[in-house]
């Protein structure tokens, strides 16, 4: 009895440890999901709102422009893998592309910071203009994606 529950054990240990290493060598999507933006403002919409409200807006769409914008020559939409484009799914790929989205997240938890400090004192003009210059440039690249 000890022998079947000590094998029935190391099996499923065997199949946990297969599939979380598996699981980790899966190809990951060059495209963060964060990078969607939900809806899009006019300068109406904007001039409504708080300023407040629209340094959430400005920080969110810095996010996603900087995780977006290094891999417009492979994709602008998540789903998109090493694997998918050929790039082999090898250890040394994986590697680089965890530093690669490292170094993108310490740069936006920074620039964020740096935004929550500063951007207050920006004028709501300046602020509002630059949200909808943001939001064209991020419709664009979808568009982008479109044509290729």
């Amino acid at each position: 009895m000890k022998t079947k529950i000590f094998l029935l054990s190391f099996c499923l240990f065997l199949v946990t440890g297969l599939s979380f290493a598996q699981k980790k060598k899966q190809p990951k999507s060059i495209i963060n999901d964060k990078v969607a933006i939900k809806k899009y403002h006019n300068k109406d919409e904007l001039d409504r709102k708080q300023k407040g409200e629209l340094l959430v807006l400005y920080i969110e769409r810095i996010e996603s422009l900087v995780q977006l914008m290094p891999y417009i020559a492979f994709a602008t939409k998540p789903g998109i893998t090493m694997s998918t484009l050929g790039i082999p799914n090898d250890s040394d790929n994986r590697k680089i592309l965890d530093d690669q989205f490292e170094a993108t997240d310490d740069f936006i938890e920074k620039n964020k910071e740096f935004q929550q400090r500063i951007l207050p004192y920006s004028d709501t003009d300046d602020l509002i203009s630059a949200i909808l210059f943001y939001e064209d440039t991020l419709k664009s690249l979808h568009e982008y994606s479109e044509f290729h």
